[in-house]
């Protein structure tokens, strides 16, 4: 996030106004608009606007939409040094959102300045690879290769589609709403989101200069796209470069980035200041300027000026379906879904985990789960902390677990001293835990203890779940059904929610019990019998971001 990084602050004394008392207007503009706001200020203050006799000067600060939007709304973490009175975002989602967060002093109305939809950029040379093989930009391309059915994407398709960071950039926030449209809604919609979140987060990027840039990189991907507004290809294409960057646009149809101006002043002088500036902003003078900075106007008829073979010179096709209700959806979905998770694993080793299941001796319910583990560690980002334990009858003692890898960042070692980090030491254990042949199940006791441990690291700043890998069943040896689920009734805090997400595998889950003290917690079970399973699994739990703590219970 960018800072106060540039100021531009215009004007002379004398003239029709008294410059002794001006008043001073701030807007905070969004990175790509700032240049062209900038612009404009040094013309408007020349011309000398007043408000009550007093001169008016306009200060134009770059500020990324994030750290507007949580301090318009008194958020206390994040938030900028001072509150501007007037914002150009990048996307009039962050307006509707600070109304619907109930941000002060907001004008009721707003001025569209600019606009520049978005496009799928690439070098010049893959984009004519792309086009000798027939291979049209989708939407479709923001979701890993696994949801379109194959594991990998083909030659003919980017290796890589990376798209802004919906956090801080409204490129990024059209973006997931594109992926909403297109998975559609309901259980199948849902996880496919949350497919498109787990890749978004690992690829995503703040800075729309650094995203082009790695375009030009080839050094790791072989054939990568970028998703951005226009306009920053524009400026990208200033610099000479043999093998320039092209916007392409997606076959389905695009969405339009929007630049409003809004009034966010409380005091009335500089509420005044920043209307005159607004009505300056929208003058055919800031028009052109417009223009000359790489957008294009309100209407989008008319590419930017010198814009090269390198932009569609047409006006861009909307996809009429992603509408503002869509676009608000969707922030509100990537903001459940984005959050990082608090995870602890429990791994049965109990002997009903080495029962055969299906027609091959080798396939057993351990490992099964120990492959479909590998794969589902790398759904989770960077920013995870998770933990493991095992549990069969006996081990840690009387207490029927023990702790393999404490819950921590996945990035970090367990304990000082370690040179390997979570991450390595847990998908170590998803190739080495065995199986106790001997040893009963203690999954109730185990799951009670681990539901205990979450709630007292329960972390508020994120998804906080006791992730149950098992055979499915208890064989008695400890607390009752009924005991844990009692027990689980008296100490679930809605305000500190802890889920149970439980994944079975095998011929004996008793799928009635898990099913019922997951839903406890707003929790989930899923049963999976094959390795393939389990991304959607996996999917299906995370999914379940999309509602929480507002899901039904599952049945």
């Amino acid at each position: 996030m960018l800072a106060g990084v540039l100021v531009w602050i215009v004007g002379r004394p004398g003239g029709p106004c008294s410059s002794r008392d001006p008043v001073l207007v701030g807007v905070d503009a969004a990175v790509d608009m700032a240049p062209v706001a900038m612009e404009a200020a040094e013309r408007f203050n020349a011309t000398k606007p007043a408000v009550e006799g007093r001169c008016v000067l306009v200060q134009v600060t770059e500020q990324a939409p994030a750290p507007v939007l949580r301090t318009l709304i008194g958020d206390q973490a994040g938030v900028l040094a001072g509150r501007p009175d007037a914002w150009i975002a990048d996307s009039s989602a962050w307006i509707r959102l600070a109304r619907k967060q109930g941000a002060p002093n907001l004008a009721p109305s707003e001025t569209v300045v600019a606009t520049s939809p978005l496009v799928f950029a690439t070098r010049r040379s893959l984009a004519q690879r792309f086009a000798t093989k027939k291979t049209e930009m989708s939407w479709e391309m923001v979701f890993p290769a696994t949801a379109r059915g194959r594991l990998q994407p083909t030659e003919d398709e980017p290796d890589i589609v990376r798209i802004p960071d919906p956090s801080v950039a409204g490129a990024g926030i059209a973006t997931v709403a594109a992926a909403r449209d297109i998975a559609g809604t309901g259980s199948q919609g849902d996880k496919q989101l949350t497919a498109f979140v787990r890749m978004a987060q690992a690829g995503s990027a703040p800075d729309y200069r650094a995203m082009l840039s790695a375009v030009d990189d080839r050094s790791f991907w072989q054939r990568p796209v970028v998703i951005v507004p226009e306009q920053s290809v524009w400026l990208h294409n200033q610099g000479l470069s043999a093998d320039p960057v092209v916007a392409l646009n997606p076959k389905e149809g695009t969405i339009v980035l929007d630049y409003p101006y809004v009034v966010t002043a409380a005091d009335p002088a500089d509420a005044a200041g920043a209307r005159l500036f607004g009505d300056w902003m929208a003058s055919s003078e800031v028009q052109a300027a417009v223009r000359r900075g790489g957008f294009r106007l309100p209407d989008g008829k008319d590419a930017p000026l010198g814009a090269g073979s390198e932009i569609p010179s047409g006006p861009p096709r909307p996809r009429p379906s992603i509408t503002p209700t869509v676009i608000d959806e969707a922030l509100d979905a990537w903001s459940r879904l984005a959050p990082p998770t608090n995870i602890l694993v429990l791994a049965d080793s109990g002997k009903h985990m080495a029962e055969p299941i299906g027609e091959s001796k080798n396939d057993t319910p351990q490992s099964v789960a120990l492959k479909a583990t590998h794969l589902g560690l790398q759904l989770f980002p960077g920013s995870t902390h998770m933990g493991l334990w095992e549990f069969a009858d006996g081990l840690g003692g009387d207490k029927g677990h023990r702790s393999l890898v404490g819950l921590g960042p996945i990035t970090q070692p367990d304990r000082d001293g370690d040179q390997y980090t979570r991450q390595s030491r847990l998908d170590q254990y998803t190739q080495t835990l065995t199986v106790y042949k001997n040893r009963k199940s203690s999954l109730y006791d185990t799951i009670l203890a681990g539901f205990r441990e979450m709630t007292g690291r329960y972390d508020p700043a994120m998804n906080n779940a006791l992730l149950v890998i098992t055979a499915g069943r208890d064989d008695g040896v400890g607390i009752s059904r009924q005991g844990l689920v009692d027990k689980l009734r008296k100490e679930w805090d809605p305000d500190h929610p802890v889920q149970i997400i439980v994944l079975a595998f095998g011929k004996h889950v008793d799928a009635a019990s898990l099913r019922e003290i997951s839903a406890v917690t707003n929790g989930s079970l899923h049963e999976a019998t094959t390795p393939g399973e389990i991304i959607d699994v996996f999917l299906s739990a995370l999914a379940r971001r999309l509602c929480h703590p507002t899901c039904a219970k599952a049945r």
